[in-house]
């Protein structure tokens, strides 16, 4: 058994605080600032290149996310988490979802992105941050982590986090989001996922004691430090491309635009494996397993039925009379008596009597005198 998971909360309530501040700063930095849309628009230029090489598999990845594979994907997290008997964690994996992707279409819809003359051809689109094809990958991607049994959660968090990479690099190859717009659905999926998470912990804790199952430290760790080095290499490439900022887009060489849709491409990654790092680092703590009760708790009466005596393997149940107690039988009764056995009763507050059966033998009835 496990006392009241204080650490664990406080974890998942910093980490989604700052996942929140996060999304808040690429807000500002990259929809606010000439300096972020300059940034996000030369990465958007440089996707031209190369992108007959990879336009079949992105066509592919996009193709899949939609509408109708979101409710799909849904009811089946829904019901891996029932079949397992878990009815807080199907609530919370729906949770997940279904706030993420809401949440997503509400900012898109509330923020407005000034036209700064940085990209015209796009200006009348309008916001485009966050992405939903991304938030709707990423957030059955952790749902799915969350919802897995534990031995399978470590291969899982793994193709979650290429999975989610895959859906938002896709959005940049194609041209339909800039890197930030993948980057800030990626931080609304992690900031539900620890809502998600804070609410299992709290529904699970209601009904009884749990114990944690063994962490997947190696493949946390794997991945967080993968992450981090894709987060590296991102930050070298803003870098450069920043110096850069004073030649106008389209004299840029070709080096550079690649650099940037590169380091755009590696931002999106890294946050996706570091985003369902931080949850597999939690899972075996916010989806613990289940303790069966103690078997010091159970009621010590297996083979008594209610009110009754104890009974051996194959003999009918005995209700005893009332203010009557039972005592050891009696000797039997000498050979050839006609009558039968002797019953000794003790009656409450009496002295134990010892009175024959007044039946024959063969007469199952007890009369008990007046």
């Amino acid at each position: 058994m496990r006392g009241w998971p204080f650490g664990l909360v406080l974890w998942l309530l910093v980490l989604g605080a700052a996942e929140v501040y996060g999304f808040r700063q690429v807000w500002h930095v990259f929809v606010q600032t000439e300096q972020g849309q300059l940034l996000d628009y030369i990465a958007l230029t440089g996707n031209s290149i190369g992108r007959a090489r990879v336009e079949t598999i992105v066509d592919r990845v996009l193709n899949g996310i939609s509408i109708l594979s979101l409710a799909v994907a849904t009811v089946t997290v829904g019901f891996i988490a029932l079949i397992r008997r878990r009815v807080a964690l199907a609530v919370g994996a729906v949770l997940l979802i279904a706030g993420a992707n809401v949440t997503t279409q509400v900012v898109k819809a509330l923020i407005a992105r000034p036209d700064l003359g940085v990209d015209p051809e796009r200006a009348g689109v309008g916001n485009s941050l966050p992405s939903g094809h991304t938030t709707i990958a990423a957030s059955v991607a952790v749902a799915f982590v969350l919802v897995l049994p534990a031995k399978a959660r470590a291969t899982g968090a793994l193709i979650a986090a290429a999975f989610a990479a895959l859906a938002g690099v896709a959005t940049l190859s194609a041209g339909w989001h800039r890197p930030s717009d993948a980057v800030s659905a990626l931080l609304i999926v992690g900031g539900w996922a620890c809502a998600a998470g804070l609410f299992i912990v709290v529904a699970q804790r209601r009904h009884g004691g749990v114990q944690y199952g063994p962490p997947s430290t190696y493949v946390t760790v794997f991945l967080g430090l993968i992450s981090l080095g894709l987060l590296a290499g991102a930050a070298v490439a803003l870098y450069l491309t920043d110096q850069a900022l004073d030649v106008a887009v389209d004299d840029l060489s070709r080096r550079r635009l690649f650099a940037a849709y590169a380091g755009g491409a590696l931002g999106i990654a890294g946050t996706a494996g570091l985003m369902v790092a931080s949850v597999l680092a939690t899972a075996h703590r916010v989806v613990p397993q289940v303790v069966p009760p103690s078997l010091d708790d159970e009621d010590d009466t297996a083979g008594v039925p209610a009110g009754g005596l104890p009974v051996g393997p194959g003999e009918p149940p005995t209700v005893p009379l009332a203010g009557v107690q039972h005592a050891a039988p009696a000797p039997p009764a000498p050979a050839g008596d006609p009558i039968g056995e002797q019953v000794t009763i003790r009656l409450t507050g009496e002295e134990p009597t010892t009175q024959r059966l007044a039946q024959p033998p063969d007469d199952p009835t007890v009369k008990l005198p007046g």
